[in-house]
């Protein structure tokens, strides 16, 4: 039996809870109705959960060092999402509910609605926000001279000249990257996994010159380490400038070795999922990456982009950069995807699904209708089959909403064909259909402003009109016709393949023309949803962690 210090111990247990992921009900649910309470009310708040069963004395004081790197991270991504923090909440005087939704959303920008201003108070949200001046328009950026501009690690700030220059981000944010690199040096030293140490120290030297390839490689290679730490860019979705600066994140991680383990197989069938396409051979040509691995972890921590706004449960890591290597590895984390399960997915089962189907929505099948998202992204057409090039240069604008559908559909194409192998025994078929569209509730409550939101509209009406589910007006609620289900999924899956197969333009424009919005009827159910006070995300209470420090 492994034995703690008192302060280890201490540690341990203050840091995580061993109880289930609960909402923090007081904090969230008031008896007063305001419009900030509203807003805080779309976020439950949940303790993440974890089996720290494994770990030793020395696991403690890594993360103790870890959790300071990533606060460290966090200081750095508020300059990014907005500027000063400390200023912004000072300007929010007392009222405590909007400096709480300014901490979740990391600014005055409501994420959940489209970053509009959550108060009067604030201009709307600047197109680069903290990567460059707020008044620099996209003119002003093409007139600086040279490419450093273009780079996604840097920033443009005007000198005390006025003028705008171009800085790297260990430059740019040289004092909150220089304390991330303390305390991961220090953290090292507490190390029992040799090569997770070799990778921490030249992921610190590698923040010190944004450059990552040689840390990405070694992180790739990871195997035996108990706890993980990712810091650094993590997408480049917030500049709408010109869609280039990365956003920094940090994840404190524990990997999940029985759920892991259970998922591997699931990677080495990828050449067997590709050959069976329901499309003709002429679509089949191209290999599933075979170097793309899956690796499953709990949450201990999170910080920056990682906790802003709504909750990652998964990301292909290394970022999409031309610096990194070409393997890549899917994470994905089961405490968070339990979390939403709980919070969010159960409620909504029970209000909009068929009463003697909501036995079949299991957090099992949920895992496995996610991990298999991620699973179809490596699978299908990249090239046109007709010499129009990329499937992306084809489509044009169109491209993201049907690699969206195609990977939304795609997944349970492939869960139907290994049910049919008998390789899902933990789970019915019917299990993962009527997950599959009680998740479609808790999707589309985001809208239909993104891609991901539009093809999530293509694939319910798509599914209506080939009678996959049987609304009841009476009850409110839809049940799902398994025989249906499944040829909706393979004529749906053909369909999109096809149309990224040909570059056909004019039938991704049709398709997202005809089935890409919200009729009336569902809309009144999102509004159901909502009137029931359900959760759109989790929030985490990461209090403790904080006060430990």
């Amino acid at each position: 039996m492994k034995r703690y210090n008192l302060f280890s111990l201490c540690i341990l247990l203050v840091l995580f809870s061993i109880t289930a992921c609960q909402p923090n009900k007081k904090e969230v649910q008031t008896t007063k109705d305001t419009v900030m309470q509203r807003k805080l009310a779309n976020y439950a708040k949940v303790k993440l959960s974890a089996d720290l069963s494994s770990l030793s004395e020395g696991h403690a004081k890594l993360f103790s060092h870890l959790l300071k790197a990533a606060d460290a991270i966090d200081e750095l991504y508020w300059l990014q999402a907005y500027g000063d923090k400390n200023e912004l909440l000072n300007k929010m005087g007392d009222d405590p509910d909007i400096k709480a939704y300014a901490m979740i959303n990391y600014g005055p920008w409501d994420r959940l609605d489209g970053n509009a201003p959550f108060t009067d108070d604030y201009p709307p949200r600047p197109l680069g926000v903290g990567f460059f001046p707020n008044d620099m328009n996209q003119n002003d950026f093409f007139a600086i001279p040279g490419n450093d501009k273009f780079e996604p690690f840097t920033i443009v700030k005007k000198d005390n000249k006025g003028e705008l220059k171009v800085l790297p981000y260990h430059i740019a944010y040289k004092t909150q990257i220089d304390k991330a690199v303390e305390h991961m040096r220090k953290g090292a030293e507490s190390c029992d996994c040799e090569d997770f140490k070799a990778y921490l120290l030249q992921r610190a030297e590698d923040l010190l010159i944004d450059n990552f390839k040689k840390s990405d490689a070694l992180w790739l290679n990871l195997k035996d380490n108990k706890i993980d730490f990712i810091a650094g860019p993590i997408e480049n979705l917030e500049d709408h400038l010109i869609w280039t600066k990365y956003s920094y994140g940090a994840f404190i991680l524990l990997r999940n070795v029985e759920w892991t383990e259970n998922v591997k197989k699931f990677a080495l069938l990828l050449p067997y999922l590709q050959k069976n396409l329901p499309v003709d051979e002429k679509y089949k040509s191209e290999a599933p990456e075979a170097t793309s691995d899956i690796v499953i972890y709990d949450v201990l921590y999170n910080s920056g982009y990682c906790n802003a706004g709504n909750k990652l449960i998964g990301l292909n890591l290394p970022i999409g950069t031309e610096q990194v290597v070409s393997n890549s590895r899917k994470v994905h984390f089961k405490n968070v995807m339990e979390a939403k399960f709980q919070q969010i997915l159960q409620p909504i089962t029970n209000l909009v699904i068929d009463e003697k189907q909501r036995k079949h929505v299991k957090f099992t099948s949920f895992f496995q209708n996610t991990i298999f998202y991620e699973i179809s992204n490596s699978l299908g057409i990249s090239q046109t089959i007709n010499n129009k090039g990329s499937v992306k240069d084809a489509l044009k604008e169109h491209h993201a909403i049907i690699r969206e559908l195609k990977n939304d559909v795609l997944r349970m194409f492939f869960i139907t064909k290994l049910h049919e192998m008998n390789e899902l025994k933990d789970v019915d078929l019917m299990d993962n259909y009527v997950t599959h569209m009680a998740d479609v509730f808790r999707s589309i409550r985001f809208g239909v402003t993104d891609a991901q939101g539009v093809a999530n509209m293509i694939r319910f009406n798509y599914f209506n009109e080939h009678e996959a589910f049987k609304y009841d007006s009476k009850t409110g609620t839809y049940k799902i016709n398994d025989y249906k289900m499944k040829k909706a999924v393979e004529s749906l899956s053909k369909l999109v393949l096809e149309i990224q197969g040909n570059g056909d333009y004019d039938m991704a424009a049709e398709i997202i023309r005809d089935k890409g919005y919200i009729h009336n009827e569902l809309l009144n159910d999102l509004y159901r949803i909502q009137r029931a006070k359900i959760p759109k995300d989790v929030v985490y209470d990461q209090g403790d962690q904080l006060a430990m420090k």
